[in-house]
């Protein structure tokens, strides 16, 4: 006799909007060891052709009335930002793990109230970071941690994405209370998550943040110098103002050069591994596959799956994703400060705490205060 195939986990997505339709597809291409159980949104009719669309069973009017009727093993909070933590808890209280979207929070606090909850439930509390889970992301951290490559050296990270005023129509985008930033929270961590995930932890930056152009209350570009606890140099660029639009990480370590270019997610032929004189071996190790899987919601949500059918905590946890948070809050406060930030500084009754503003921009808002209704 074989063992019976296990039924397939169930899981929700709340929110239907764009990003919704990466997390529905990613779990219909690994089905059926996954199953899209019920959708929930504001809006009806949009949720109703969501569930339609991908198979959905049912469809909740809010996350209570879900976690109220479903028994799930995962739910996708695929909504503004602003929610995301609220959402998140209810579902931690629920018993439910929640897979959260950039950003995980809009604050450092609000991340420490969620990884508090996510620790007193024993219910894990993950964060959207793709990028780690891509072949190639993997195979450069497998040679880092068995040293392979040497010690890092310097590094950069840049995201240079074009968003124009119409981005902005919507009337959550671009303000700090909603969003929490702009593309230091909302674009580039996930390069620089990608970054931090290399390199490890960091021990101290100075940054610049600017509007250069956008109707926006946030940035619109943001640039960091960052100094590692390994003695590591990088230099990371966050940027909605860039016409040709790229993202690139550069890994320079004593026997080897890594670089990945790619625009929203990569491939293994993404990335280019160039030896140091006399370690031409290393390419070897390297063995790049332009087949081997990419970076994206389906190789995360993969991960996810095999950890949760193994009884074995997923990744990127609470508490991993907080660092990645910590640099954003740092790269606000250095730049509105204008003095360097060290790692865990950011502490206590610091205004940055409690807000990446830090209530410290340097520029007036440009949107009107939005009117609230319930």
């Amino acid at each position: 006799m074989t063992d019976a195939t296990p039924p397939p986990l169930r899981t929700a997505i709340i929110g239907t909007g764009g990003i919704a339709h990466a997390h529905a597809q990613a779990l219909a291409d690994l089905a059926p060891r996954i199953a899209l159980a019920a959708v929930v949104d504001l809006d009806t009719d949009r949720a109703r052709e969501f569930a339609q669309r991908f198979g959905a069973d049912a469809v909740y009017p809010d996350a209570d009335a879900l976690l109220a009727s479903e028994q799930l093993d995962l739910v996708h909070i695929c909504t503004p930002p602003q929610t995301h933590v609220p959402l998140a808890i209810a579902a931690l209280r629920a018993g439910v793990p929640a897979l959260i979207e950039k950003p995980t929070a809009l604050s450092l606090a609000e991340m420490d109230e969620l990884v508090a909850v996510s620790r007193e439930t024993g219910v894990p509390a993950l964060t959207v970071y793709q990028h780690r889970f891509g072949a190639g992301a993997q195979r450069l951290m497998r040679l880092v941690a068995d040293g392979a490559l040497g010690r890092p050296l310097v590094a950069t990270c840049e995201t240079l994405w074009h968003r124009g005023p119409g981005y902005f129509d919507l009337p959550w985008r671009g303000r700090w209370e909603i969003e929490g930033g702009g593309p230091t929270m909302g674009h580039g961590i996930h390069q620089f998550d990608l970054l931090l995930a290399v390199l490890g932890p960091w021990s101290r930056l100075t940054a610049f943040a600017a509007r250069q152009q956008l109707p926006t209350d946030t940035e619109d570009v943001s640039m960091a110098l960052v100094e590692f606890d390994n003695g590591a140099l990088a230099t990371v660029v966050n940027s909605i103002v860039s016409p040709r639009e790229t993202s690139r990480l550069r890994f320079d370590f004593a026997h080897a050069t890594v670089e990945l270019e790619h625009l929203y997610g990569y491939t293994d032929a993404d990335w280019t591994f160039t030896p140091a004189p006399g370690h031409e071996h290393l390419a070897e190790l390297w063995e790049s596959d332009p087949d081997g899987g990419p970076s994206g919601h389906r190789a995360q949500i993969a991960a996810i799956v095999d950890a949760l059918a193994a009884g074995a905590t997923p990744g990127v946890d609470a508490a991993d994703a907080r660092r990645t948070l910590e640099f954003a809050a740092a790269t606000y406060a250095s730049a509105f400060r204008g003095v360097p930030v060290r790692a865990g500084e950011i502490a206590g009754d610091d205004p940055f705490l409690q807000s990446m503003a830090g209530g410290a921009v340097p520029w007036p808002p440009v949107k009107p205060a939005m009117e609230t209704t319930r």
